[in-house]
C-alpha cells in the first residue's frame, strides 16, 4: 500500500512540474505576443574574482568566487571566476575579499590628545573640517568604508559627510551625531578655562541640565543634520575636572533623550565608564555603550536583556595608557585618570565576550591616528575573540547597530558594492586588515586595480 501511495505522489508532482513548466512558456508567450517586455538580466560593469570571500554574513569563507556590480551595488555573488559579456574584470584572485569594514566609533574632525586646551580656544570647525578632509581619505584608503562619528563641534562633521557624498572628497559613508549632548562641567563641556574667557553653552551646544533641555537638544541635532545622538553618561578620561566614571546625567534626563531620538528615528550611543552611569543608559534604553570599562557581570545581564551592543575601544584605552608615560603630555589630572581607566578595557572586553554580549567593532579614532583603526582587530583576537567573529563586528554586527543590514556590512546582492581586499587571509592572521590592498566603495575603486 505505501508503495503504492508513494507512486502515485510521485506521479502527481511530475505532473504538477511539468504542468507549472508548460504554464510558464505559455505565459512568456503570451506576453511576448501583447508587446509586454520581460526583465532582462541586469547588466554587470565589474567581476570581481576573488581568491577567497569572507561575505560578512556570517557564513564559512569561500574559495574562487566572483563578485558582480552594476552601478554602486552588488548585484550577485556566483561561485567560480565569471567573466560576463562587456564587464571589466579586478582579479583579486590571489586576495580575501571582503565587505567594507565599519568603525561604529570614530571622531574624525580631529586627531591627537596633546594640546587640548589651546586648540579649544584657537581651532574652528571649519579649521576641523578643513583637517577631517585628509583623515577622511585616511580611513577609507585603510578599508573603512562606513564609520558612525560621534562628536563634531559645530557640525563640522556634517559638511564633511555631504563633499563625501557629493563626491568632491574621497572619504567613508558617515553617520554622524554631531555634537555630543553633556550636562554642564559633564565629558561634552570644555573645562580648565576660566570663566570669563569662555562664552557659557547652551542646550544648542549639546550642554543640558534638564529632562526638557535634552529633549530640546535632540531635536535640534536632528535638525541640523545629526543621523544619530550621542550622550556622555558617565565622565570621562581626557576631560578635565571630571571623574572618570561617575554617572552624569539623571535617569530621567537620560529616558528623556532617549524616547526623543527614538521617537525620531535615531538611535542613541552612550559613553559611559563607570558601573552605575552603565546601567542607568540600558535601563534608559540606550542602543550602544561606549567603552563600558567598568561592566561587570551584573552590567552583561542588563546588556543582553536590553538587547544593547558594546562598542569597547580597546584601542582608545591602549593609547591613552601609553600617552599617560609621558611627563607634560597631558593635564595632571587627564593623566591621571588615563593611567588608572585606559588600561582595563581590554579584559573587560574579555569578560563581555566570554558573557555573550553583542560586539560591534570601534576605535575612537581622533584619540589614535585615523588610518590605523585596524589595530582594533588585534586587541580584540588577544582577548579571546575569535577573528571571524571579529571581523562580524565590523561588517553584519556594525551595520545592524546602525540600522543598515540591508545596504552595507555585507557582500551580497542588493548592498552597496563595498568590498576590501588583502594579501593573505585574516581568518587566520587577523593583522592582515592592517594590510589592505584594495578598496572600492559604492562600485569605485579607491586603492588598487
Amino acid at each position: 500500500m505505501a508503495s503504492r501511495v508513494t507512486g502515485y505522489y510521485s506521479h502527481t508532482m511530475r505532473m504538477r512540474t511539468a504542468l507549472g513548466v508548460l504554464a510558464g512558456v505559455l505565459g512568456g508567450l503570451f506576453l511576448g505576443a501583447l508587446g509586454v517586455a520581460q526583465a532582462p538580466a541586469a547588466k554587470v560593469d565589474v567581476a570581481v574574482h576573488a581568491g577567497r570571500l569572507v561575505d560578512g554574513t556570517g557564513s564559512a569563507p569561500r574559495e574562487r568566487v566572483t563578485v558582480l556590480v552594476a552601478g554602486d551595488r552588488t548585484v550577485g555573488v556566483q561561485d567560480g571566476w565569471q567573466t560576463p559579456p562587456g564587464a571589466r574584470i579586478i582579479d583579486l584572485g590571489t586576495s580575501t575579499v571582503l565587505p567594507g569594514l565599519i568603525d561604529c566609533h570614530t571622531h574624525i574632525t580631529g586627531e591627537g590628545t596633546g594640546g587640548a586646551l589651546v586648540r579649544a580656544v584657537t581651532d574652528m570647525p571649519v579649521d576641523d573640517a578643513v583637517r577631517s578632509t585628509a583623515y577622511a581619505r585616511r580611513t577609507l584608503e585603510a578599508g573603512f568604508t562606513t564609520i558612525r562619528n560621534l562628536g563634531a563641534d559645530g557640525g563640522a562633521d556634517v559638511a564633511l559627510k555631504r563633499a563625501i557624498e557629493a563626491g568632491i572628497v574621497p572619504g567613508p559613508r558617515i553617520w554622524t551625531a554631531r555634537t555630543t549632548i553633556s550636562i554642564t562641567g559633564g565629558h561634552g563641556d570644555q573645562g580648565g578655562l576660566r570663566p570669563d574667557l569662555w562664552v557659557a553653552p547652551t542646550w544648542m551646544d549639546g550642554i543640558v541640565d534638564s529632562a526638557d533641555e535634552a529633549r530640546k537638544a535632540v531635536r535640534y541635532q536632528h535638525k541640523y543634520g545629526a543621523d544619530l545622538i550621542k550622550i556622555t553618561a558617565t565622565g570621562g578620561v581626557l576631560s578635565i575636572g571630571d571623574s572618570g566614571d561617575a554617572q552624569q546625567f539623571t535617569d530621567d534626563e537620560m529616558r528623556a533623550i532617549v524616547e526623543s531620538a527614538h521617537l525620531l528615528g535615531m538611535k542613541v550611543a552612550a559613553h559611559a565608564h563607570g558601573k552605575s552611569g552603565i546601567q542607568a543608559a540600558l535601563r534608559a534604553g540606550v542602543d550602544s555603550i561606549e567603552h563600558g570599562t567598568y561592566s561587570d557581570d551584573e552590567t552583561f545581564r542588563l546588556f543582553k536583556e536590553k538587547g544593547a551592543y558594546l562598542v569597547p575601544t580597546i584601542l582608545a584605552g591602549k593609547t591613552v595608557a601609553e600617552l599617560a608615560t609621558i611627563p607634560g603630555h597631558f593635564h595632571p589630572t587627564v593623566q591621571e585618570k588615563a593611567a588608572r581607566i585606559g588600561p582595563l578595557i581590554q579584559d573587560m572586553f574579555r569578560r563581555a565576550h566570554a558573557a555573550g554580549v553583542k560586539v560591534a567593532f570601534g576605535t575612537d579614532s581622533g584619540v589614535s591616528t585615523h588610518g590605523e583603526n585596524a589595530r582594533e582587530f588585534v586587541y580584540m583576537v588577544e582577548a579571546g575573540m575569535p577573528p571571524l567573529a571579529a571581523i562580524l563586528a565590523a561588517t553584519r554586527e556594525a551595520a545592524t547597530l546602525l540600522g543598515a543590514a540591508d545596504r552595507i556590512g555585507s557582500i551580497q546582492a542588493g548592498r552597496f558594492a563595498d568590498l576590501i581586499a588583502v594579501a593573505g587571509n585574516p581568518v587566520t592572521d587577523i593583522s592582515e586588515l592592517r594590510r589592505v590592498t584594495f578598496v572600492m566603495k559604492g562600485g569605485k575603486v579607491f586603492v588598487g586595480r
